[in-house]
């Protein structure tokens, strides 16, 4: 009996080694963790197991794999700086996965090197405990980043830099030049040049103005092209104005990309000129009165031009008048320029800029008043990212001397924390690490701050408010926001504490699928016809598992990177939400995405002048100020105008600053308001030689 059973254990054995022979040609597909659990459901998996919910994210059967990035290795935090810097490089080990990936960002790998070379020019600096001298200035603090520079006594031998920019540009600076056309070459050039960057052969040209003039040629036209210029893509596509063919019908800023309607007259009157004096034919380059009046730039003519930095792009006024609008383009940001460089025939008689960056002294500034709080050892209410750039130092000091005053804020139940890249100039890194070490309350991204780039300052927040400081809820603003943190948190008290995207949500919105938009979107980025619902970008809030969503997927790049933040986020979110969980989309309308209005949340594109004023006394500024602008059909000297009409009412609120009478108040602020209109409408007759009166 034991031999027979003996026989048949061989038996078995044996033909189980033959199956398996044979079989051995035929791989077993693997079986990955989530193919188990997914063939093997828990009962509970859709409430505890939130793990699984990663698995949904992608369709794609291969994920993005990592890639060598050129200078990643040199990002790390050394041991010799102080404790509060060290926390300022917190993400850097976090982040390093999602830079390496083989899907990353346009610019990731540009934006890495540089960071790179930036960090060790900045570390040298700091070994040396000394700051990088620029030109032959003293040692004042106050004049390394001066907040106007004017033109050298000497000028190079080819005639071209004109303005050394110590520390860039930002928004509302202002370059003027005074000239007198000469009509030699043809015209004359103004260009923009940025930051050379390490191994670059040329600097890249951020703005090229060419302002071409008729010569003796009576049928040639005068015009305007502007464009840019690097090593990698050499000559961008050009903008001409006038352009002769259909008005294009986008604007910058608000503002038209051309003057057609001034410029096209030029032409039309050179030709008539010509047929009705051919006996006497003169050159109408040559100061002709008529064209003045059209073009702005005439041969003999002394003129006057304003090149000012908007949000979205350059504008040039002329003896003030608005002529053109330029977008910016990618990789060159107005932040990035360093000098001004003329060229062509022109007499320069004078040029300056202002409205520069500036830096405060640190010692004089009392810190521990503005200065991050500490943070207590339990989880935080909320963690409030805020997206910034190197220069914009006056936003962040106008962020700390307002909204971040709260009593929350500064009890350390919410913290603030301001998520900034790396800039090409030496000096504004080495300013900007001394405002790390004075404030505590920075964080250094370990990358050059371009705009194709700030998607990863948003996965940065939420990795920040779910590992580093955790959070019942993170939210995302701007530095020129204004946030009511008081009406935030009243918000969320009734709003559910999961699955929650609080802001002014869009619905219904499609890619722009415009080539020449800073916003274009191509359909191997996004090939669907509109987008899932997402927050505008200015200031929204999302919910902890949320966040903790958003970290694991980019772990382990199963979510998709995509260069508009928001939108981002919106289709991260719809993502959580594929995953069976639960999604509260709370539209909240008081999250203003441009200009401030009563009873508000948020109010984006806050100027540090305007932030600085009472709430009710900045909205009626705004309101007040865009309404005779409309009204008077004034364009120009816009931040002229804007610092005069900021300052008188200040100086008029201070005058009664403990007035608590609500008449006298109201008084106050219609005496401002009054004399608010009476400026308009000075400087719409000055400018635009139209006579209006208060009630048109």
């Amino acid at each position: 009996m034991k031999r027979w059973y003996g026989g048949t254990l061989i038996l078995a054995l044996a033909t189980i080694l033959a199956l398996r022979y044979g079989l051995m040609n035929i791989q077993p597909k693997k079986q990955s963790a989530y193919d188990f659990f997914r063939n093997h459901p828990t009962k509970d998996s859709h409430s505890k197991n939130s793990d699984s919910l990663e698995a949904e994210v992608v369709k794609t059967s291969e994920r993005p794999h990592l890639i060598h990035i050129e200078g990643l290795r040199y990002l790390i935090a050394p041991d010799n700086i102080t404790k509060r810097a060290s926390e300022a490089l917190l993400l850097w080990s976090h982040m390093h996965p999602l830079l390496m990936r083989s899907d990353a960002l346009p610019e990731t790998i540009q934006g890495v090197k540089e960071a790179s070379i930036a960090w060790n020019d900045l570390l040298s600096a700091i070994k040396a405990e000394k700051t990088i001298k620029i030109g032959n200035t003293n040692n004042s603090e106050a004049e390394i980043c001066p907040s106007s520079v004017t033109s050298p006594d000497k000028i190079a031998p080819t005639g071209g830099i004109v303005l050394e920019i110590p520390c860039g540009l930002v928004e509302d600076s202002s370059i003027t030049l005074v000239g007198i056309p000469n009509g030699q070459q043809g015209g004359f050039q103004i260009e923009l040049l940025g930051s050379q960057a390490s191994g670059e052969p040329n600097r890249p040209i951020i703005l090229h103005y060419n302002v071409s003039l008729p010569g003796d040629n009576m049928s040639e036209e005068s015009f305007i092209v502007q464009n840019t210029w690097t090593d990698e893509l050499k000559w961008g596509k050009e903008e001409r104005c006038p352009t002769h063919l259909s008005a294009s019908s986008h604007q910058v800023d608000g503002l038209v990309l051309c003057n057609e309607r001034v410029l096209r007259s030029t032409g039309a009157e050179n030709i008539s000129m010509h047929h009705n004096n051919s006996d006497t034919v003169t050159n109408v380059s040559r100061g002709q009165s008529h064209e003045s009046t059209n073009f702005p730039f005439i041969e003999g003519n002394l003129f006057t031009a304003t090149l000012w930095i908007g949000l979205e792009g350059f504008h040039m006024n002329v003896n003030g008048r608005h002529e053109t609008s330029f977008e910016y383009r990618e990789k060159l940001e107005p932040w990035t320029v360093n000098q001004v460089k003329v060229t062509g025939g022109l007499d320069l008689l004078s040029s300056f800029a202002k409205g520069l960056p500036v830096f405060e002294d640190h010692d004089f500034v009392n810190s521990s008043h503005l200065g991050a709080p500490p943070i207590p050892k339990k989880r935080l209410l909320m963690l409030v990212g805020v997206f910034s750039t190197g220069n914009n130092f006056k936003r962040r000091m106008a962020l700390r001397r307002t909204w971040m005053q709260y009593e929350v804020v500064r009890s350390g139940d919410v913290a603030v924390r301001f998520f900034i890249g790396f800039d090409k100039n030496a000096q504004v890194n080495w300013e900007l690490w001394r405002e790390v070490e004075a404030y505590g309350d920075i964080q250094l991204m370990p990358f050059v701050d371009y705009y194709s780039l700030i998607t990863l300052k948003t996965i940065a927040i939420c990795i920040f408010g779910t590992k580093i400081l955790p959070a019942k809820y993170i939210m995302k603003t701007d530095d020129d926001a204004f946030v009511r943190i008081d009406e935030v948190l009243s918000g969320l008290k009734s709003r559910p504490a999961s699955g929650l995207l609080y802001g002014l949500i869009s619905f219904d919105s499609s890619p722009d699928r415009d080539k020449d938009s800073k916003w274009h979107i191509s359909m191997e980025e996004w090939p669907n016809a509109t987008y899932p619902p997402w927050a505008h970008g200015p200031g929204y809030v999302i919910s902890r598992d949320i966040a903790k969503f958003i970290v694991r997927g980019h772990q382990n790049r199963a979510l998709k990177l995509f260069k508009l933040e928001d939108v981002a986020m919106g289709i991260w979110i719809e993502q959580f939400s594929k995953g069976g969980k639960e999604v509260q989309y709370i539209n909240e309308e008081r999250f203003y995405n441009s200009g401030c209005e009563a009873n508000y949340i948020l109010a984006h594109y806050q100027s540090p002048r305007l932030t600085a004023l009472p709430p009710e006394l900045a909205n009626n500024v705004i309101r007040l100020y865009r309404e005779c602008l409309r009204r008077a059909k004034f364009i120009g000297h816009r931040q002229h105008n804007t610092d005069l009409v900021v300052s008188m009412v200040k100086q008029q609120f201070r005058k009664n600053m403990h007035e608590t009478d609500p008449e006298k108040i109201q008084k106050l602020k219609d005496d401002a308001a009054r004399g608010l209109i009476n400026h308009i409408l000075y400087e719409s007759e000055r400018l635009t030689g139209r006579k209006l009166s208060q009630s048109s």
